[in-house]
Parts: structure tokens; C-alpha cells; sequence
């Protein structure tokens, strides 16, 4: 395999590349799921290939195939020189990569089991044990739960004389409980949204979720919703978010109007492009004054944890907002130059057969001094909003709507009655100028985000966020979405 990277590298050179860089994956993914006590998903993927991108005449070429073979390597590395060439011939400034990247090494997720050596039977145990105690609860109509697993192997060289080799490991999974009455349909979750929460580690990571230990109370919320209040509408209050939802704010208002590219209008065509344009770097207010957020590639857990990116820029931390101002973009070689900077090492394809995009990291909100019982106790008149339901943001990643499915009432420092169908909404930097406490490290968790959509063709990216619970003031709920 080796041999076929470094035959990439020399042919695109010798056919007139100026840079050139090839990545070989090989995938391995297990998804299992259980649905009213009955296996529902029992799949087994593998996947490999390599892709081969080239920068001649300034402009980028790319080609990719699953033949792994001499001859492969040297027809798609002849079609990404000559797609490159084409692309030279359309008006633009030439693509300027900053210093060379020579790193070299490998990198493996840390994990206590390898969740592959673990026997299915087990893990459908696991499942079918967790759907049992979600059906003892009465007006439960559907349980699900499902685990996945990933081992993804990644070798990069570049004609710089980088090259490293990386072991990537994923372990997922969850449980949904949904009760149903009528026109009426109230879905709990447990860890995280969806019923899902994944992090980079090994079948330890499952474990320590204790799906079984969980379903019933999951069950209990969803059966109670049926017959809850509606969350109040239209009017202002304080807003405590917890913890998985803070992730999802942070991902949808954070990360993503963050990245570079989409700042130059690289996305403009399809996912939108950005309020933080170049101006504001250094000085814009993003948040209040105890709001900092940090992307980093190196927390361990985090769907955004790696050794190097995919041009081969070691993992690092770095952050995007301190005391409140906006400091920092994540970057690639080709959009740090803009700035007069070097790459932070965000680049990362979802795949062989996809070109790299600037991708968050793990973009985490530093914790805060508050634990969660004074946080609820120090909040006289509020709602307390957990487990994320459905969001809405426009392509500046501006105006934003979310929807929670569970609510909980705070009068005079205490949890108050159950609220259902609870939604909030807000302008992006308005919002966290209003956050006002955030919980310490006792509440703080890396939530797993696998299915950050980007880029055409589309790529789906995992991610992960650190946040704890956090408190927001005058913020509108009750909104209709």
C-alpha cells in the first residue's frame, strides 16, 4: 500500500504537479438495532480505496478509485492531473499552500477493547435487555436502540515527504422511546438526540452508557409528555439548556459559521456561508465575557480526535472565541494564507472518494463555575430545555430555532411542572451575549455529533463538542417550527 502512494506522488510530478497528496482508507463498519423486542438492523460494511489530489497551474485536481492496483493508481493519477489542468483554465487566483508539511508517524485511538472482538450476541443482549425495560413502562409504543462501530485505517503521503498512518476507532449507540396517543407523538432520548451519542474509544465507551440502567426513566418521560403542558408561547424568560443541547448550539452557531471556506463562500451554493467575515477577526463581540470556545483535535473521546489532518497538519487546540470576542477560524493550507496564516489543521473527506473540506475538530465551550442544582436554584423564573428535537438556522448561521423534547418550568429556584413541545429562538451572537452561567466540569461531557453534512458531492463528518449545562437570559420561546 505504501508503494502505491508513493507511485501516485511520483507520476503526478512527473506529469507537471507543483504538489501532490494521496490518501488510502480502509473502513470497517458494524450497525446493529433492535426494535419492540425484534433485531432490526444487522449490517457489516467494509470499504477501501484511495484518492490522489494534485495542484498544477494553481489549480486543484482530483481523482479516486477502490482498484488498488499499480494500474489504478496510474490512470487516476493521469485523470487528476488532467482534471487539474482544466480547472487552470478557468479565472481565479492560484492556489497557495503556506509552508511544507512533513509529518510523519502514526496514530491509534486509545480504547480498553476493540469493540470488533466483541460477539454480536452480546451487544444484542445489550439492546434487546434495554427494549425489555422501556416496554414495562405502560403507553410506551415504540423502543429502539442501536450500536455502531467504526475502524477506519488511513495512510497520507504528500510530495513534501509527509506520511502517516492512522487507526481510528468509534463506538455508538442508544436507545428511543416514543409514546403515542392519538394525533400526539412524544420522543425520549438517551445519551444524546436521536439516540444516539458516539464517541473515539472501544466497547468500554457502551458500556459505561448503561442503556438498560437508563430505559425505564427514558420510557417514564416519554409516556409523561403525553400528558404535559405546552411550553408558553411567544413569551421571554431565562433559558437553562443542558448539556447535549449546548453541543448542538455551539455546533450549528459555532463551528460552522467558523470555518474558512465557507467564510470565502465555498459553501454559498449549498450549506450557506458565514457572518464572520475577515473584519471581525480580533474584535467582534461573539458572546458575553464568560463564553470562550476552543477546537481541539486532541481531547480524548471526541469524534474530532485525530493525529494529523488530511493534509498531514499535526492535531492541535486552538481557540475560535476567548472572553467573548472572536479570535480564531479553523483553516486549511489552501485559506490560512489569506490571512496570513498557516493551517490549523481542519481538513478532513469522509471517505477516499472525497476531496478534503475544512471540518470542525472538537469545538468545545470551556466550562464555568456553577454546579447544576445552584445553577437551577439561582434562577428565579425560567425553563429548563434538554435533548434536542429539531433546529432550523439560516445559511449565515444567523437567525436559529430549536426544538427540545423535554421541558421542565423553574419557579423560584426549583424544577417545576413537565413541558412538552418546548422551542426557543435567537440571533447567534445576541444569544451568547445572553449566556450568563455555565456549568464546571462535574456537568461537562463531549457530545458526539456523526452526521455533520457538508460540501458537493455530500460528506458526512463526525464531530464532537464539549459543553456542560448553561443558562441564557430573555430569550424568546414558544416559537412555532
Amino acid at each position: 500500500m505504501n508503494d502505491l502512494l508513493s507511485c501516485a506522488l511520483d507520476l503526478a510530478s512527473l506529469k507537471g504537479a507543483h504538489y501532490a497528496d494521496a490518501r488510502l482508507i480502509q473502513t470497517a463498519e458494524q450497525s446493529i438495532g433492535v426494535k419492540n423486542g425484534v433485531v432490526d438492523t444487522l449490517n457489516y460494511t467494509e470499504s477501501a480505496g484511495f484518492g490522489v489530489r494534485v495542484l498544477v497551474a494553481g489549480a486543484w485536481g482530483f481523482a479516486s478509485s477502490r482498484d488498488l492496483t499499480r494500474g489504478a493508481v496510474d490512470r487516476v493519477t493521469d485523470l487528476a492531473v488532467q482534471i487539474a489542468r482544466a480547472s487552470a483554465l478557468a479565472p481565479g487566483p492560484a492556489v497557495v499552500l503556506g509552508p511544507p508539511v512533513t509529518s510523519r508517524g502514526r496514530f491509534v485511538t486509545p480504547l480498553q477493547t476493540d469493540p470488533f472482538t466483541v460477539p454480536t450476541a452480546e451487544k444484542l443482549a445489550l439492546l434487546l435487555n434495554a427494549d425489555r425495560e422501556m416496554h414495562r413502562v405502560k403507553g410506551v409504543t415504540i423502543g429502539q436502540g442501536n450500536l455502531v462501530f467504526i475502524r477506519e485505517e488511513r495512510l497520507f503521503a504528500n510530495s513534501e515527504g509527509a506520511y502517516t498512518e492512522q487507526a481510528l476507532y468509534e463506538s455508538g449507540g442508544g436507545i428511543v422511546a416514543t409514546a403515542v396517543d392519538g394525533d400526539e407523538v412524544q420522543h425520549r432520548s438517551y445519551p444524546n438526540s436521536a439516540g444516539r451519542q458516539q464517541g473515539s474509544a472501544g466497547w468500554e465507551y457502551i458500556l459505561a452508557m448503561d442503556l438498560p440502567g437508563h430505559a425505564g426513566r427514558v420510557a417514564s418521560e416519554a409516556a409523561a409528555l403525553l400528558r404535559a403542558d405546552p411550553c408558553p408561547v411567544g413569551v421571554e424568560t431565562t433559558v437553562i439548556l443542558g448539556g447535549a443541547q449546548v453541543a448542538l448550539q455551539v455546533h450549528e452557531s459555532c463551528g460552522h459559521p467558523a470555518e474558512l471556506d465557507r467564510v470565502f463562500g465555498a459553501e454559498a451554493a449549498y450549506a450557506g456561508t458565514s457572518f464572520l467575515t475577515p473584519e471581525k477577526l480580533g474584535n467582534f463581540r461573539y458572546g458575553s465575557e464568560i463564553v470562550n470556545l476552543t477546537a481541539d483535535a486532541m481531547r480524548p473521546t471526541g469524534l474530532g480526535t485525530f493525529g494529523w489532518d488530511d493534509e498531514g497538519v499535526a492535531a492541535g487546540a486552538m481557540p475560535i472565541v476567548r472572553d467573548g470576542i472572536f479570535v480564531g477560524y479553523l483553516t486549511s493550507r489552501e485559506t490560512a494564507p489569506r490571512l496570513g496564516q498557516v493551517s490549523n489543521g481542519c481538513m478532513r473527506a469522509s471517505g477516499w472518494n472525497r476531496i478534503p473540506l475544512v471540518r470542525m475538530p472538537n469545538v468545545n465551550l470551556e466550562p464555568g463555575p456553577w454546579k447544576f442544582d445552584d445553577l437551577v436554584a439561582d434562577t428565579d423564573d425560567g425553563i429548563y430545555m434538554e435533548t434536542n428535537r429539531s433546529w432550523s438556522i439560516d445559511d449565515k448561521r444567523l437567525n436559529f430555532q430549536f426544538g427540545v423534547e423535554i421541558g421542565y418550568e423553574i419557579k423560584k429556584g426549583k424544577l417545576g411542572r413537565l413541558l412538552k413541545n418546548c422551542t426557543y429562538t435567537g440571533v447567534t451572537p445576541e444569544f451568547w451575549s445572553r449566556c450568563d452561567a455555565v456549568c464546571d466540569e462535574s456537568g461537562w461531557v463531549l457530545w458526539g455529533t456523526p452526521n455533520c453534512g457538508k460540501g458537493q458531492p455530500h460528506q458526512v463528518a463526525h464531530t464532537s463538542h464539549g459543553a456542560a449545562p448553561a443558562r441564557f437570559r430573555n430569550i424568546k420561546v414558544g416559537v412555532l417550527i
